[in-house]
Formats: structure tokens, sequence, C-alpha cells
């Protein structure tokens, strides 16, 4: 397997633990009675999903072929089953998870995002020259994304949706589609969410908190508000590790979504900084191993699971520092989450299996 990656990995699931506990155990004692609830459940994932990581990275990628088709029917059934009253669990208005009670809850969109990108990587690795023409390598995967994006806005879910037309236009033209297509399906995305923001008025209050959250920072704008609060008053050094002052009930989802805002107040500029770096290098050395994969099926798998990582990544740390509208998306490996992390810890063992039979590179 690669270390390099293997490596900055654990690193950073190693700072995510100890950041979540440190975020999440005011939350934890005042609504459980027990401040280590959080990173207990958030650690017995962490290694399930290394376990996982282990056994999906010593096995032949190429294995994975026969699951791309099934795992992309199972998301769309799991999609289409959120959706049901009784079935679906609705939080913060919106219907996105499917469980047990509390006990075990997950997400179908985590599912769908891994089903698209081995799905995408399976066949446009066999179509070639083929993902060139309009019926064979436009028209079939903009549907598939299609039906995957209208189920999910039902939810609503606005932040997997982008994540997941945004990985399978990646692999669209990694896999040789002709740029103009690009062109105008950034067109198409760019007028429809003129439409939905600004005509049918959904999301329309996040882009004004977004541009001045200070015009309603009791309501509307208060998590933001609160989220800039942390970050500046962190500082160049941070007040120190456990010594955050938002995190005691003032900055909604600190644990969560706006950890990343925690991470800032104790860690500074320095920290985030040294955090955004390991981030940087994991999505860098990614993309090395899909450069030196020994197929294009493998390149493809490598590239899709990196792009997911990278604009997960950028998404929620640009709406935490307010360059982005909030989109309700989660910090891979710090956010709280077991399922979601298992899976992304799953996700890093394919990347570690195409490594394993990597083309030898010149030394020097």
């Amino acid at each position: 397997m690669d270390l390099p990656f293997l490596l900055l990995v654990v690193i950073l699931v190693g700072i995510g633990l100890v950041m979540l506990f440190s975020a999440s155990f005011p939350r934890a004692y005042y609504k459980e009675n027990d401040p280590a609830k959080y990173l207990i459940r958030q650690g017995v994932f962490a290694i399930m999903g290394f376990a996982a990581m282990g056994i999906i990275g010593k096995i032949n990628y190429q294995r994975y072929r026969a699951l791309a088709k099934p795992l992309m029917i199972l998301s769309v059934v799991l999609l289409v089953l959120v959706l049901i009253p009784g079935i679906g669990q609705v939080r913060n208005n919106a219907r996105r998870w499917i469980g047990i009670g509390d006990i075990l809850t997950f997400q179908p969109s985590e599912i769908a995002k891994f089903a698209v990108v081995l799905y995408f990587a399976d066949t446009i690795s066999k179509k070639k020259d083929k993902m060139r023409t309009l019926r064979y390598g436009v028209a079939p995967y903009v549907i598939r994304l299609g039906i995957i994006a209208v189920l999910m806005m039902m939810e609503p879910h606005l932040s997997g949706t982008l994540l997941i037309l945004g990985v399978g236009a990646i692999l669209m033209l990694a896999g040789g589609i002709r740029w103009i297509w690009v062109a105008l399906a950034g067109g198409v995305g760019a007028v429809l969410g003129y439409l939905v923001v600004f005509v049918g008025g959904y999301g329309r209050s996040r882009i004004d908190m977004w541009l001045d959250p200070w015009l309603d920072r009791q309501g509307d704008g208060y998590q933001m508000v609160q989220s800039l609060l942390s970050i500046g008053s962190g500082g160049l050094l941070g007040v120190g590790l456990g010594k955050s002052r938002n995190k005691f009930m003032y900055l909604p989802e600190e644990h969560n979504d706006f950890i990343f805002s925690i991470v800032c107040e104790e860690l500074g500029l320095i920290g985030a900084g040294i955090i955004m770096l390991l981030f940087a290098a994991l999505i860098l050395r990614g993309y090395w191993i899909a450069l030196h994969a020994r197929d294009r099926f493998g390149s493809l798998l490598v590239i899709g699971v990196t792009s997911l990582l990278a604009m997960q990544t950028f998404l929620n740390i640009g709406v935490v520092t307010g360059l982005l509208p909030a989109t309700g998306i989660s910090l891979p490996f710090f956010s709280y989450g077991g399922t979601a992390l298992m899976i992304q810890l799953a996700e890093m063992g394919v990347v570690l299996s195409v490594s394993r039979q990597m083309k030898p590179t010149r030394a020097g």
C-alpha cells in the first residue's frame, strides 16, 4: 500500500477525534450527561472504518467492477425509501436518514456518492473513444445523474447533490468527453441554480445571510455570526486546545458541520493552516496515485474518490469561513457521524487497493 497516503489518513483521523472530543464534550455533558459519549461512538466507528480500510485495501480493486451496477441500483432504491414517511428520518426539516432508532443511522446519499464513482469508473473505462459522443459518452451519464439529483433535492439535500453532480462531471471529463459539453452543463446548472434560488425561493435566506449575516444575527444569521466570531477569536495561535468558549452551546453544530470553526478558535490560524495542508497533501497524493494507476479503471476510481474528498473539504471550510453560502456539509474525518466516517475510510481503502498495483516509477 502507499505508505504516505495511509499515514496522512491516520493522522487526519487522529486529529479529527481529538478535535471532536474538544468540540463536543460540553454538548455531550449537558444533553447526554456523558462528556465522552460522542467521542466513544465516533471512536468505535473509526476502529471499524480502519478495519474496513485494511480489508478493502488488500482486495484486488478489479473485483469491485462486479459491484458497480448493483450498488447503483441499491443507492437509487435507498434514495426513494428515505422519502417515504415512517422510513426516512427528519432532522432540521430534511428527510435524509434511514436507521434503527438512534443506534445506527446513515444517509443514503453517502452510498450514492460512491455508487456514482464506482459505476462511472467501471463503464467509462470500457468506452474509450465513445466518450466523445453524445449518445454513449454524455447522455447515459447525464440521465443517471439527473435521476439521483432529483431524488436528493426532494429530501432536500443541496450539498450532497452538488457533490454527486461535481464528481460525475469530473469523471466524465477525465474519461474524455468534449469540453463543450462541460461548458454547456455549467451554463444550464447556473440557470437552474438562479431559478431555484431567486425565482423559486429555495435557499434564498441562506444567500442573504451569507452576504450579510448581521442582518439577522439573532435569527437566520446567528450560526454564521457565531462561526465568524469563533474564527476571529482564535487569532494567530488560538486560545488553546479545549479552551474554546463558543462550543459551550453558543455555536450550533459545533461538533458537526461547524467543527472547523472550533479548530480555528482553539488552534488559531497556524493550527488550522496545518490541518488544511494535511488535507491538501492527502488530496495531491490521491491524484498522484491516480496518475500512476496500472489501468484506466483504477485511475478513474481514485480520481472519483479523491475528488469527493477534495470537494467536501473545500465546501465545508468555505461555508464555515463565510466564503460560500451554507450548504449543510460535514468535514471529512472531523465531523461527528460514525457511519459517514466508516464509509470515508472504506473509500480510502479503495485508493490503497489501487496503490498496491501502481506502475513502477523511476527514481530521480
